[in-house]
């Protein structure tokens, strides 16, 4: 699995280094609102999502919703703050982690609608005596102008050894299938 994550990471590099590399200067008009391609500055998103963990990792699979706010500051860069609900289960084991994720991250739209995301948060741990993680995400995804969003991720975990339910590192890769609102 250390090869897939590998690839991964180099395909988002590769993908960041192409689209970049081509920027051309833009000039803004002072009266007009910044918004996306579709004309929107702010967006709701919910969404669900589902993800697997490496073989190596003592975790066997999770899954989760979220509520997403996203703020267009540029046709080609935007700002999003999100929160769910996330549970992941253990190899082997009735035992289910689960957490309240609160993330920021960046989207940037190197082409028309498909982005390339990062965010960083905590866990909330929801068990008494668990510990709040550090998540960190790196992804892609698309969205279509009908409020469709469908994106791809690594999702990393850190936890902190003083917990009950301890695991120090490990992430899964993640698909989530969402839809936005204008607001």
């Amino acid at each position: 699995m250390k090869t897939i994550t590998k690839l991964f990471a180099t395909g988002l590099t590769a993908i960041a280094i192409l689209t970049t590399s081509n920027l051309k200067a833009q000039t803004m008009d002072a009266t007009q609102p910044m918004t996306t391609g579709s004309g929107m500055a702010f967006k709701v998103g919910v969404g669900v999502n589902g993800g697997l963990f490496p073989d190596k990792s003592e975790m066997d699979y999770g899954y989760g919703a979220d509520v997403r706010l996203q703020y267009d500051l540029s046709p080609f860069v935007a700002l999003t703050a999100s929160g769910g609900y996330t549970r992941l289960k253990w190899k082997g084991s009735p035992l289910k982690f689960e957490f309240i994720p609160l993330l920021g991250g960046v989207r940037v739209f190197p082409i028309d609608r498909m982005y390339l995301s990062t965010e960083l948060g905590s866990g909330l741990a929801i068990k008494e005596g668990a510990n709040m993680n550090f998540i960190y995400t790196g992804g892609l995804g698309y969205e279509w102008k009908n409020g469709l969003d469908l994106g791809v991720k690594y999702e990393g975990y850190v936890n902190n050894s003083s917990s009950d339910l301890y695991f120090m590192k490990t992430g899964q890769f993640n698909l989530r299938l969402g839809y936005n609102f204008k607001l």
